[in-house]
């Protein structure tokens, strides 16, 4: 089973965010020799400690992420929250907040923003606010062999550092803000652009069954046709006394099959796109919930609780949305025992009107109740059901602007629930 997006998601940013510490780390090398070539006086076995401890930490956290099943959000702020402490330590022994690189908090700023929640993003900016403010407190002064600074020199950097010191909140509460709105933007585009994409999956395969169901139809008129006139013809001549009386029984039973395959190909017309064309009406739901329930067996019997919502009305097309809701109806009656009732509520919540489908069956685990909807899935045995119930309604209520929610449990049955906006256009 493939991991969660999220959790997907934060491995590959925890990928990418390892090997920007080992460009880190190379960087940081470089500026030591080429600060020390120009004549600076460093410290150099703890500056070269602190970089061989990222150095390790670095590997060890490559080698925990080949291993983990999963990468959890707090990984990525736990690694953030060490460079931004492992870069603090450094510009203390390398000159403090005089350091010309102590901008580059704002990368790890920005790197929060981009990969962190919110709250987790703000978080790190304020580290990296306070360990910039420690720094003036905590460092090793780094001066040029040979020069040093007058007091009046001295004076004005230091009032430079801190309007840098101030620059940097600013900068991060920029940054950390606009970030967070842009990736939120654009998870948001990402989820609309999915849905749609799978809507329009499902409206393929709701194409493609209705082609199906046409050619089903087309090809099985003639022969039931005449297999109905061939029946005809045998059960007047047995009425007649032209054959042996027990053959009436056969003859009937034939033309009964027959009847019953040219219902069922009427109906699969029906579910499998025909009423994408018709008219909205207004209708009230209790008019829906009725037509639902019309044409289903008796046992497990049907229990319907309209919850005041019963006039509330509707501006859809009738016939689509009542064979949505009858799938889903049939589909709780295969499910439930015969003794217990399957009970069918409606009621408007705010500007939907909510139709709810509880049945008293076996339930369904998270994997199976994942892939329920999905044309052709089901669980039932063969002869059945095709696994379109589910999903014909599912399409009907997303072609209305709704949506069906399902929520199951092994051994407590399953609610379904089709939800449809309440579109209050002409009386």
């Amino acid at each position: 089973m493939s991991a969660p997006p999220d959790l997907e998601t934060n491995r590959i940013n925890l990928s990418w965010l390892l090997r920007l510490r080992t460009g880190e780390i190379v960087m940081q090398l470089t500026a030591v020799m080429v600060a020390e070539a120009w004549g600076f006086d460093l410290s150099l076995n703890p500056i070269l400690l602190l970089i061989g401890v990222e150095a390790a930490s670095n590997l060890a956290a490559a080698a925990w992420l080949r291993r983990a099943q999963t990468v959890r959000p707090a990984a990525l702020g736990i690694v953030l929250t060490f460079d931004v402490l492992c870069f603090t330590a450094l510009l203390s022994l390398t000159g403090g907040p005089y350091n010309p690189f102590s901008f580059l908090y704002l990368i790890q700023i920005a790197l929060g923003a981009v990969i962190l929640s919110p709250l987790a993003s703000f978080g790190l900016a304020l580290l990296c606010f306070a360990s910039f403010a420690g720094l003036f407190t905590w460092h090793i002064w780094l001066p040029l062999r040979g020069y040093e600074l007058g007091p009046h020199e001295l004076h004005h950097l230091r009032s430079h550092v801190q309007g840098m010191w101030i620059a940097l909140a600013v900068a991060s509460g920029f940054i950390v803000y606009f970030l967070q709105r842009v990736r939120r933007s654009l998870a948001l585009r990402e989820e609309e652009l999915f849905r749609a994409n799978d809507l329009a999956r499902r409206n393929e395969r709701l194409a493609s069954l209705a082609t199906l169901s046409a050619g089903a139809a087309h090809e099985l008129a003639t022969p039931l046709s005449t297999i109905a006139v061939v029946a005809r013809e045998l059960q007047r001549r047995m009425e007649t006394g032209a054959g042996k009386p027990d053959w009436l029984e056969d003859v009937n039973l034939v033309r009964a099959q027959v009847d019953r395959c040219r219902e069922i190909l009427t109906r699969m017309a029906l579910d499998a796109g025909e009423n994408a064309g018709e008219a909205p009406e207004r209708v009230p739901a209790a008019a829906v919930v009725t037509a639902a329930i019309a044409d289903l067996n008796e046992t497990p019997r049907v229990v319907v609780e309209l919850d005041g919502a019963g006039d509330s009305g509707l501006y859809v097309p009738p016939r689509a949305l009542a064979q949505a809701l009858q799938g889903i109806v049939r589909n709780a009656q295969q499910a439930s025992p015969p003794d217990q009732p399957v009970v069918v509520r409606a009621r408007r919540e705010g500007g939907e009107q909510v139709f709810e489908v509880q049945d008293r069956g076996p339930g369904m685990d998270a994997g199976v109740a994942a892939r329920a909807g999905e044309p052709f899935f089901t669980t039932k045995r063969p002869g059945e059901g095709m696994g379109l119930g589910l999903f014909l309604a599912r399409t009907t209520a997303e072609q209305l602007g709704g949506r069906v929610e399902i929520d199951s449990e092994v051994g407590r049955g399953t609610l379904v629930r089709l939800v449809v906006p309440c579109d209050d256009l002409p009386r």
